[in-house]
């Protein structure tokens, strides 16, 4: 795929989506990063929902510590995993506290570093706490960049390196925002609304299930 024919796909996503953004509710890096780590496996509306009680009682490293894992685990029951998310949480506070004063780190091997967060996490991170150029490849952006074709990549950090090398640098970040948004909307996993897709005409999913004695989709 050449760079015009990406840069027309994020045109229309574009298009599509002028909202998209991070879902996630947060006010500075350290409750974005708690968020990150509460959203494995878990939806953004939920997480809104359970970082809301959780963060009128720990708004910082030093106070969600003081919480202690008992009171952490209870505060975001709601959310998948609890039990590991609490014990990530705690970790991670005491080690913010420890190494960092309480300061969220804008490095990726620092990020990669603490407990509960990885790759993807880091880059969300990197990206909407610090500006940092970076693609967060979630199951929506794996999804999505798999049907247009832009990756076949048999992982997230493959997926990523492709659509690295595909997509301006400085579009790393919004793109991976209308990915999501795209995801969540029309190309969903189970029933992909290809009927109302605009970027038909771009999608290898779309064209793969076609039909070409009829003319017609499978």
């Amino acid at each position: 795929m050449e760079e015009v024919e990406i840069v027309e796909i994020l045109a229309v996503l574009d298009r599509l989506y002028p909202q998209a953004a991070c879902a996630l509710t947060h006010r500075n890096p350290f409750e974005l990063l708690i968020a990150t780590i509460l959203s494995a496996q878990c939806t953004d509306l939920r997480v809104n929902q359970v970082t809301r009680e959780l963060f009128a009682e720990g708004a910082d490293p030093q106070a969600m510590a003081d919480l202690g894992l008992e009171r952490i685990r209870q505060l975001i029951r709601g959310c998948g995993l609890f039990n590991n998310k609490a014990a990530n949480i705690l970790a991670t506070c005491q080690k913010l506290l420890a190494l960092y004063g309480g300061r969220v780190p804008d490095t990726r091997e620092a990020l990669e570093a603490l407990p509960g967060v990885g790759r993807k996490t880091a880059n969300v991170i990197l990206s909407n706490a610090f500006g940092q150029p970076a693609i967060a490849v979630d199951t929506h952006v794996f999804r999505v960049a798999h049907r247009l074709g832009l990756s076949g990549g048999v992982n997230p950090r493959r997926t990523e390196e492709d659509l690295m090398a595909l997509i301006p640098r400085e579009r790393w970040s919004h793109s991976h925002h209308l990915f999501i948004f795209h995801g969540r909307n029309l190309c969903q996993a189970r029933r992909p609304q290809c009927g109302q897709c605009p970027l038909q005409a771009a999608c290898k999913y779309y064209q793969g299930s076609l039909d070409l004695e009829t003319g017609n989709h499978r």
